[in-house]
């Protein structure tokens, strides 16, 4: 048996032995023969193509892309390996009409192109690569951009926008090849027909990949914007939807040092309120950001960082940010916010926003927002910041601080709407007791002044004046105060100086401290002069505390202040200007109950000098000095 099988095997070799030395002549000969041909032919391919029909037909392709003519000025230069190559210099594309506009300038063109399409007559090119073009564009008062005058790009465009259905094939004579696009240090002029702006961006380096009009696009581009590198990376399926103004799905970032975004779902670029998906967005120095863009914003020193994430979605003339996570500096916020537009296009944001914690400093800083008039935001949105955005925010949360004041629980709205912007709180902790607000600025591009109304009710202010370590004889007590000031001045602007109004505080029983009412009437009896330290040594305990004053051109003007102690009553009233730290003040020390007046007389005096030690002298001394001076002379 075993023998039976070597014979097979013998004979099988046998007989491969035979066929096989004829196939591997043949399978050599047909090698060598195609690689003698491939080399004849591209060592001939030089002198059988023709030049000129390689340029011609670059030509003719821009032509047929753009719709506009395509001027080629230096001679081709052709290479075959390791591909065929063509490269033309200083390319220009301008309207048909003689000396037409210049819509496009390349310094050099290379592309890719067939040998046997050329050998037949016919020029069909890929892999494009533009070195330092120049490219203007235009965007249309619709949004849209004006890509070409009638060319294949622009029919495309035109066929799909004109069509209700988005998913509808293109025919095969319509779907065009592209292929690859490399751009090399080239620049972007874009004219906004809606701003009348023109937008500049330089340094541009792209790597484009849009196989057929009717697959789907990437690119990466890197610029220089402003002065500043950014990067742009798009992903669209349908891409030539989109560039027709219809809603798609596009993935979208843009990256630079100073804003970074991305948006992943339905966009167009006719009507950003078709926008469906999730956007995030970061803007890590908010300052330098505002001064790149070009925008002004007063006191912006107090927002440092904004950041955002939420999924975007359409409501009627509008926009929904839900599960909104929103960040100011240091303070974090979720809620749902609204970005509509009324029938006169004017948009308007509402919406409610719920902290942690937050700090107030940040929105008053963008409550008092003024744009630039000769920015682009202005143009586009037209008019001042009043008139041009209407603001409908309710803001919550459990702690807040505005500067060195602490707040618990409050809740807030900022309101801007009709020419006027108003900033409430409507409840908040203060110091164990209830603090509302209300900040209204008035018409005019927020420079028709403003107003500003507090209420507090039973606040420990002994303990506020001690956590801030204030220095001098305040009052240890809980009390209520009603403050109403006003400014004609832009709120960013406007100083103690210029800002007037009334005061009214009031509280209970409590303390002065650094003052010893005693020591003050013994020092007043013999002393034409003392300072408030020498009768810092004890406390004055008062039984009720009352101050009317106003608030005049940097100084407050104190009307009445009445301080009643068990025994004796301290009267005030005078100036306490802002700037010097200084006060003068005319006052009275008499008893509380008539029936001790023998006891303790009436006592005028005056107290002026620096805070927080002022000097103090007896009226009646210096009465008594006036008096004798003449007869000394």
């Amino acid at each position: 048996m075993r023998a039976s099988r070597n014979n097979k095997w013998w004979l099988t070799m046998r007989s491969a032995s035979r066929w096989l030395p004829a196939v591997a002549r043949t399978t050599g000969i047909a090698l060598f023969t195609i690689i003698v041909i491939f080399a004849v032919f591209r060592a001939t391919a030089p002198f059988l193509i023709s030049s000129g029909l390689v340029r011609s037909g670059i030509e003719k392709a821009l032509s047929d892309w753009t719709g506009y003519r395509a001027q080629i000025e230096g001679a081709p230069t052709l290479e075959f390996w390791p591909t065929p190559r063509v490269t033309l210099n200083q390319v220009t594309i301008r309207e048909p009409a003689k000396n037409g506009k210049v819509l496009g300038h390349v310094d050099s063109l290379s592309a890719d192109f067939s040998l046997f399409a050329a050998l037949r007559g016919r020029a069909h090119f890929h892999e494009f690569h533009f070195l330092r073009p120049v490219i203007y564009i235009r965007r249309d008062e619709a949004g849209l951009i004006d890509w070409t005058n009638e060319g294949l790009l622009s029919k495309a465009i035109e066929r799909v926008g004109q069509s209700s259905n988005q998913s509808m094939p293109m025919s095969k004579d319509q779907d065009a090849a592209i292929g690859t696009l490399t751009i090399e240090d080239g620049s972007v002029e874009m004219t906004d027909d809606r701003t009348g702006k023109l937008y500049k961006m330089n340094g541009v380096n792209a790597d484009i990949s849009w196989p057929r009009l009717s697959r789907a696009m990437t690119a990466v581009i890197l610029a220089r914007l402003n002065g500043q590198d950014i990067k742009i990376d798009f992903n669209s399926a349908q891409p030539l939807l989109l560039f027709a103004g219809k809603r798609v799905d596009a993935k979208t970032s843009f990256s630079s040092p100073l804003i970074n975004w991305s948006y992943t779902g339905a966009t167009s670029i006719s009507n950003f309120a078709a926008l469906t998906g999730n956007l995030a967005l970061s803007v890590p120095n908010v300052p330098s950001f505002l001064a790149w863009s070009g925008e002004h914003m007063p006191a912006a020193s107090t927002l440092q960082n904004v950041s955002l994430n939420a999924d975007v979605a359409t409501i009627p003339n509008g926009l929904r940010f839900n599960n909104l996570n929103f960040k100011v500096n240091d303070s974090a916020a979720s809620g749902v916010m609204d970005l509509s537009y009324s029938k006169a296009g004017k948009p308007k944001i509402s919406g409610t926003l719920a902290f942690d914690q937050m700090n107030l400093n940040p929105f008053l800083a963008a409550f008092s927002m003024r744009l630039a008039a000769d920015t682009a935001i202005d143009a586009l949105l037209n008019g001042n910041p009043l008139q041009r955005l209407d603001v409908d925010m309710r803001l919550s949360s459990n702690k807040a601080v505005l500067g060195p004041f602490q707040f618990d629980d409050i809740g807030a709205s900022l309101l801007v709407a009709g020419g006027t912007a108003k900033f409430d709180i409507g409840d908040s902790g203060f110091e164990g007791g209830e603090l509302t607000s209300h900040l209204e600025v008035t018409q005019g591009n927020f420079e028709g002044g403003g107003k500003l109304q507090i209420s507090i009710r039973n606040a420990d202010f002994g303990g506020l004046f001690t956590r801030l370590n204030l220095a001098g004889p305040l009052p240890l007590t809980t009390g209520s105060l009603d403050l109403s000031l006003s400014t004609s001045k832009p709120i960013w602007a406007a100083n103690l100086g210029d800002v007037a109004g009334n005061m009214h505080f009031s509280s209970a029983t409590g303390s002065f401290r650094q003052f010893n009412i005693s020591t003050f009437r013994a020092l007043a009896s013999g002393k034409a002069f003392f300072r408030m330290s020498d009768i810092a040594d004890t406390a004055f305990d008062f039984d009720s505390l009352n101050v009317d004053a106003s608030v005049a051109k940097g100084s407050v003007e104190i009307h009445s202040a009445k301080i009643v102690g068990r025994n004796e009553t301290v009267m005030l009233n005078g100036v306490v200007p802002f700037r010097s730290n200084g006060l003068a003040l005319s006052g009275t020390m008499q008893a509380s109950d008539p029936a001790n007046a023998a006891e303790l007389p009436m006592l005028p005096f005056y107290i002026g000098g620096t805070w927080p030690d002022p000097v103090i002298s007896p009226v009646k001394t210096l009465l008594q000095k006036s008096d004798q001076q003449p007869q000394q002379q």
